[in-house]
């Protein structure tokens, strides 16, 4: 659950801090192809699971 709320906390300092930016960063994102958007999440995952091994060795 902790993790969860650090999620949102995170995923809402761009919209509160910059709406403009996150607007358009969203604008381009559409543009992206499936396979392009697969290679985003995939890259988020790994570097993801790779903090948290960094955090608990």
């Amino acid at each position: 659950m902790t993790a969860f709320a650090l999620m949102l906390i995170l995923e809402g300092l761009m919209p509160f801090l910059g709406p403009q930016a996150w607007r358009s960063t969203f604008r381009r994102l559409i543009e992206f192809s499936d396979g392009q958007l697969r290679f985003i999440g995939l890259s988020s995952m790994l570097i993801g699971l790779l903090l948290i091994a960094l955090m608990r060795g």
